[in-house]
Order: C-alpha cells, then sequence, then structure tokens
C-alpha cells in the first residue's frame, strides 16, 4: 500500500519501516520474496529503493497473502507431516480449509488499488508527506 500511494518514486525499506513501526530486517525478507514474485521492483545503490513491479489495479490481495503465506497450515493435519490421532474422524480439517478458502476468495475481490482509494488519508495516517 505503501508504494502503491507513492506512484513511481522509490521508496527505501527504512522509510517504510519507520512509517508502519516494522523492524527493517523483516521488511528487508518480506520485499525479497516479494521482489522474487515480480510485484515490486527493487532496485540497489545510490538512486535505488523499491517500487510497485506490476499496476496497483492488477495485484490481487489474495494472490499476495498466498504468496507470503503458501502453505496456510493452521492446524498439523494440513502439513505432510501429519502425526494427529483423530486426522480419521476429524471434521476440523474440513471446516477449516472451507474457511480459509473463503478467507482468500473475499482478498481475491480486493486489488492493491482498491485499498489505496483514498491516498491522501493514508499519507497522512504514515505521515508522508506529498
Amino acid at each position: 500500500m505503501f508504494l502503491a500511494i507513492q506512484g513511481e518514486g522509490r521508496s527505501s525499506i527504512r522509510e517504510i519501516s519507520t512509517a508502519y513501526g516494522i523492524s527493517e530486517n523483516h521488511l528487508m525478507k518480506i520485499t525479497q520474496r516479494l521482489a522474487a514474485a515480480g510485484y515490486i521492483d527493487a532496485l540497489r545503490g545510490r538512486n535505488g529503493g523499491l517500487r510497485l513491479g506490476r499496476e496497483a489495479a492488477s495485484i490481487r490481495v489474495g494472490e499476495v497473502v498466498r504468496e507470503v503465506e503458501p502453505d496456510f497450515a493452521l492446524v498439523e493435519c494440513f502439513g505432510a507431516s501429519n502425526q494427529c490421532p483423530i486426522t480419521p474422524a476429524c471434521v476440523l480439517k474440513r471446516a477449516l480449509d472451507e474457511a480459509r478458502k473463503a478467507f482468500l476468495a473475499v482478498l481475491d475481490q480486493y486489488t492493491v488499488a482498491s485499498l489505496v482509494a483514498q491516498p491522501r488519508r493514508l499519507r497522512t495516517a504514515l505521515a508522508i508527506s506529498t
């Protein structure tokens, strides 16, 4: 969202981490993953920084969530090394799987552009100058 309201300008990890109050190290790991997937364009060097790698309107929130949380293993039985003794008789996995699909389906209805439809308010909230 930060990069979307910045437009074509580049932003630094430090700017984003300061605006959101999150760790630079954590943000760096996420940006590397998003850059590898093409969601952001990361350029090193003096005139480097981050910006969106695609149009904000073409980036669905659900696809980004799937990229950063690929397995969504909510409970042990979702994983390949399932050792849960009640798996054959349990209905919880099915219920959670339905909920996970519904959750992602809702997120798929939103794009990054729709999340930044009020850029002035976001800039104010994040203390970003225009």
